[in-house]
């Protein structure tokens, strides 16, 4: 637990103790986050300029039940639907995900930004810039570490 910076935390959503890494800003608790993640999918919806009852029929929701999602506390959404709503609004579901928690991007705000920034420029490649992007960062990375991340994205099914 140590080794990841885990921390016993009490979160009133929970009946025993749970392990988290403390943010930037310490700790949020399960309703804390579900608040975030509800401002983020309100604002990027008025963003992109989509109606909240026309996102819940491109859904198959009714209003009344996605507006609960943009109210943070009465509805989770599922993974499905996370996918679902990236389809549907064109955003990668790391967006909303570092809008609540950007500790996990790096060790400071400005370290977590730069590797957020990295990761969109990452999207826009072209296919044949991207692989040697991969061939050149696996060149430059040392031996241990650059198999590892191999391992990894194989084991995470890309």
């Amino acid at each position: 637990m140590s080794a990841r910076g885990l921390v016993e935390v009490a979160d009133p959503e929970f009946d025993r103790p749970v392990f988290r890494q403390s943010g930037f800003d310490g700790t949020l608790t399960a309703k804390e986050m579900d608040e975030k993640i509800s401002a983020w999918l309100k604002k990027t919806r008025e963003t992109k300029g989509i109606s909240r009852a026309d996102l819940a029929h491109l859904l198959g929701l009714s209003v009344s039940v996605y507006s609960r999602y943009e109210r943070g506390s009465e509805a989770r959404m599922s993974v499905p639907r996370l996918i679902h709503l990236c389809e549907i609004m064109g955003f990668m579901p790391l967006d909303m995900i570092f809008d609540t928690a950007p500790h996990l991007w790096g060790k400071t705000p400005e370290e977590a930004e730069d590797r957020l920034t990295l990761m969109k420029l990452i999207e826009g490649l072209p296919p044949d810039t991207m692989h040697d992007l991969i061939r050149l960062l696996k060149r430059m990375m040392p031996g241990e570490q650059a198999a590892e991340a191999v391992a990894t994205s194989v084991s995470e099914g890309s």
